[in-house]
């Protein structure tokens, strides 16, 4: 009987202290959890870096820009809005051209004037050809062009990414169709 005894004293007894149900300590769980967090907050700043070396693909404005037109539906003395890539497509005796609206005074959207056939700047009466050349006002220069790319089919591409300030308009800035 007093074997019996200290078989139940054993199983009645508390577990050793700092022991858990599992056999885990505590001092094992905080450290597990510890090494855990760590671990996600690795893995999120590995997936952030790795975020920035993925490539992004360029639409609209700093891309490459389609026209609405084809090079071929374009008469001479035609100027076509493209906002998405904040330019005019203008045809003119030398070619197509692609003029970015900005003024190069001092910033301003300079619009399309279809009665004076000009660009006049609403800010400070800068006043621009059809070329993108300068006539009247502050502006110091013509307007900045970009890269025009006319496909074989006649499907004109602008890379609004590649702008190019120019002294004075020259009728080889036009690309020929």
């Amino acid at each position: 009987m007093a074997a019996e005894n200290q078989v139940r004293a054993a199983a009645a007894a508390p577990p050793a202290p700092g022991l858990s149900a599992d056999g885990m300590t505590r001092r094992q769980l905080l450290r597990s959890v510890m090494f855990a967090t760590i671990g996600g907050m690795i893995g999120m700043a590995a997936a952030g870096a790795g975020g920035m070396f993925w490539p992004i693909k360029l639409t609209g404005f700093g891309g490459i820009v389609p026209a609405p037109v084809k090079a071929h539906e374009m008469e001479i003395g035609d100027v076509v809005v493209v906002r998405d890539g904040k330019y005019y497509l203008t045809r003119t005796e030398d070619g197509l051209m692609a003029l970015y609206w900005k003024c190069v005074h001092l910033g301003c959207t300079v619009p399309w004037n279809a009665t004076q056939k000009k660009f006049m700047c609403p800010c400070h009466a800068s006043v621009y050809e059809i070329t993108g050349q300068n006539i009247a006002g502050p502006a110091p220069r013509p307007l900045d062009m970009m890269e025009v790319i006319v496909e074989s089919d006649g499907t004109v591409l602008v890379n609004t990414g590649k702008i190019t300030e120019r002294t004075r308009h020259e009728p080889s800035h036009a690309v020929k169709i």
